[in-house]
């Protein structure tokens, strides 16, 4: 349990500190926010979970590039939404929708050309 209690503080703790960097630099704050820090967290926790399953954390990292790719148009979209007027609230919930379909769009894409995730191929 304190394991658990480690893994979501340090997680969080990476959150909290590119909010704050990103309030006082937002630039800086998105670079630090585009680096794979919770990914690369992620992955030596499943490392360290699964005793060093190889082909699992292969399957976790192919997966997560599945979904990077279909999340970046999120951050063309919801600033332009915001720069033109558009209340915030709707902005992040049509860029966010706009986002779901696109993972939907990847993920009916990978299955039809072979990938599963699942097991990591």
């Amino acid at each position: 349990m304190i394991y658990l209690i480690v893994k979501a503080a340090l997680s969080g703790l990476l959150i909290a500190i590119i909010s704050e960097v990103a309030r006082r630099y937002p630039s800086f704050g998105g670079l630090i926010a585009s680096l794979p820090l919770i990914s690369l967290l992620a992955i030596i926790w499943l490392w360290r979970d699964t005793g060093g399953d190889v082909a699992q954390v292969a399957a976790h990292a192919r997966a997560t590039l599945w979904y990077v790719v279909p999340s970046l148009p999120f951050f063309l979209i919801l600033p332009a939404m915001m720069q033109r007027g558009l209340n915030f609230w709707l902005s992040l919930t049509v860029a966010s929708l706009i986002t779901i379909c696109l993972y939907l769009a990847a993920i009916w894409l990978a299955g039809r050309l072979g990938i599963n995730f699942e097991q990591g191929t």
